[in-house]
C-alpha cells in the first residue's frame, strides 16, 4: 500500500471512523459570512450524541454552512456536553443550550433540524421522537441496529413527510458520481462480480477492563436505553461500542454500509436472493470485542455476486487498496474508494497475437483536490430543507434502509453459520424462524419500540 493510503486511512480512522472529512474555515471568515445571512434565513439544529461522528457533522454544517446555527446539544455525558458547547461558542460566538435528555430538546419550539450521532442503538427512538415532534432529521449511518427498526424508521419517515438525511455521505462525493457514470456506459461489459471491503490497520485489540461505575457526570441507565442492563464497562462505551451486539453490528454495519451502498447503486440492485458468510474473531481471538475482526460475506443478486470482506489489524485490502469496491466485468474491471478511481482492462490477443486491452486503460481518476464530501452531504441536506423538496436529498431514508438491511441481513447469516434465503415480496427470510427473530428488536429496560 502507499504511504499516502495508509496516511489516508489512519488519520480518518479512531477519532471519526468511516467520514471525518470536516474541513476547518477560519473563524473570522466564519464571522463575515454568518453577518450575510439574515435572521429569516437561519436553520436552527440540535445535535443528539456529540461526540466523534457527532461533532463531525455539527462542525462541518456549522463551518460550510452559515445560515445554520446549533442552538442545542443533548448527550449524557455532562463533560462531552460541556466540550461541545465550547466548541459551538468558539465557532459561533453564542452557547447552545445543553440537555441531558434529548426529547426535552425536541420540546424547543424554534428547533428546525436535528443530527443523530448516538450508538445505533439509539437511533431508531431518536428518529422517530424528532420525526413526532416535527423536525427535519440527519441521521448517522448505519439507518439501524436492526432490520426491524429499519423498517419502523421507512414508516415513521413516510408518515411525517420531512427531510430526512442518512450520513453514506459517499453518495455526496463527485468522483464517485463520475465512476457511475462510467459504469453506466457500458465499456466494462457484463458486470458478473462485485467486491466490496475495508482493511482496518490501525485497529489494534480492545484490552479486556474490568466494570467499573460510570464516569462522573454520565447518565449510563439512559446511555444504556433499549439496550440489555449491564454494568457498566468502559470498552462499550465511547467509540468502541462498535464492536458489541448489543449497540451496533460491528464493521458489517459500521463501514459495510458504506461500500455496499455504492456497489448497490451502481448494480440497481435492492435485496440479495441469499447470503453467507463465515469468518470471526481471527485477528485478536482474545480481546473483548464480540463482533468478527475477519469476515467474508457472499451475497447473491438477480445477474451477480457481492462479496463483503473486512479484516482488523491489517491495511493490504484488495487492489493494494485499505478500502473500496471493485465492478469486474467482462472488459475490465473499475475501481473506486475514497481516493478516487481507476479501470484495468482485461486483455486479449489480437490476430496476429499481440495483446492488446479490451478498454482505455485508466490508472488514476483522483478525487478532486481537498474535497469535503461530509460537508457537501450535510449542505445537500440543508438545500433540501430550504427548498422542502425531498427528491433532491443525496442520501434519503430509502437509501439508508437498503444499505443497512443488506448489512444486517450479512450479520444474520455469519450468526446463523449458515446460507439464508431472502422473500423479497415478504420482507423476511424463508423458511428460517432463527434468522427472522434475528431481525427483531428487543427493546429493554422499559423502553418500548416505535410504532412501524
Amino acid at each position: 500500500m502507499s504511504t499516502s493510503r495508509r496516511k489516508f486511512i489512519r488519520q480518518t480512522s479512531a477519532a471519526v471512523i468511516g467520514a471525518g472529512l470536516t474541513s476547518m474555515l477560519p473563524l473570522d471568515a466564519i464571522a463575515q459570512i454568518k453577518r450575510r445571512v439574515s435572521a429569516n434565513d437561519k436553520i436552527n439544529v440540535g445535535l443528539i450524541g456529540c461526540k466523534g461522528m457527532g461533532w463531525s457533522n455539527m462542525s462541518a454544517l456549522l463551518n460550510n454552512v452559515p445560515e445554520a446555527q446549533c442552538i442545542a446539544l443533548a448527550d449524557v455525558d455532562q463533560s462531552v456536553l460541556d466540550e461541545r458547547a465550547a466548541n459551538v461558542e468558539k465557532l459561533r460566538g453564542k452557547r447552545p443550550q445543553l440537555f441531558k435528555d434529548y426529547r426535552k430538546m425536541l420540546e424547543l419550539k424554534d428547533l428546525d433540524a436535528v443530527i443523530i450521532a448516538t450508538p445505533d442503538h439509539w437511533h431508531c427512538l431518536c428518529f422517530c421522537d424528532a420525526l413526532s415532534a416535527d423536525k427535519h432529521v440527519y441521521c448517522e449511518k448505519p439507518l439501524a441496529n436492526s432490520i426491524e427498526e429499519c423498517n419502523v424508521m421507512l414508516g415513521a419517515a413516510k408518515r411525517a413527510g420531512k427531510m430526512v438525511q442518512i450520513g453514506q455521505w459517499q453518495r455526496s462525493g463527485a468522483h464517485y458520481q463520475q465512476a457511475y457514470n462510467y459504469l453506466k456506459s457500458g465499456k466494462l461489459g457484463n458486470i458478473r462480480l462485485v467486491k466490496c471491503w475495508a482493511y482496518q490497520g490501525w485497529m489494534e485489540p480492545v484490552s479486556v477492563k474490568p466494570d467499573s461505575a460510570p464516569p462522573a457526570g454520565v447518565d449510563y441507565d439512559m446511555w444504556l436505553g433499549p439496550a440489555p442492563k449491564r454494568a457498566f464497562n468502559p470498552n462499550r462505551f465511547h467509540f468502541n461500542f462498535r464492536w458489541f451486539w448489543d449497540y451496533a453490528g460491528g464493521l458489517m454495519t459500521d463501514w459495510g454500509v458504506h461500500e455496499i451502498d455504492i456497489a448497490l447503486y451502481f448494480m440497481g440492485a435492492i435485496a440479495p436472493k441469499s447470503v453467507m458468510a463465515s469468518g470471526g474473531k481471527l485477528a485478536y481471538p482474545d480481546d473483548a470485542s464480540e463482533t468478527p475482526d475477519t469476515l467474508q460475506t457472499v451475497f447473491e443478486y438477480d445477474n451477480f455476486n457481492m462479496l463483503w470482506e473486512h479484516a482488523t489489524g491489517i491495511d493490504n485490502g484488495n487492489y493494494g487498496k485499505t478500502e473500496g469496491i471493485a465492478f469486474i466485468g467482462n472488459y475490465g474491471t473499475m475501481v473506486v474508494n475514497r481516493e478516487g478511481w481507476e479501470i484495468i482492462p482485461e486483455t486479449k490477443r489480437n490476430d496476429q497475437g499481440i495483446l492488446m486491452y479490451e478498454i482505455e486503460d485508466l490508472p488514476d481518476q483522483r478525487r478532486s483536490g481537498n474535497a469535503n464530501y461530509l460537508a457537501e452531504h450535510l449542505k445537500n441536506f440543508t438545500a433540501a430543507m430550504q427548498a422542502n423538496n425531498a427528491s433532491l436529498l443525496n442520501c434519503g431514508i430509502e437509501t439508508g434502509a437498503v444499505a443497512a438491511i443488506n448489512a444486517h441481513m450479512g450479520n444474520v447469516a455469519f450468526k446463523t453459520g449458515r446460507k439464508v434465503y431472502w422473500d423479497t415480496a415478504k420482507g423476511e427470510f424463508k423458511n428460517d424462524a432463527e434468522a427472522n427473530a434475528l431481525m427483531k428488536a428487543h427493546y429493554q429496560n422499559g423502553w418500548k419500540l416505535p410504532k412501524g
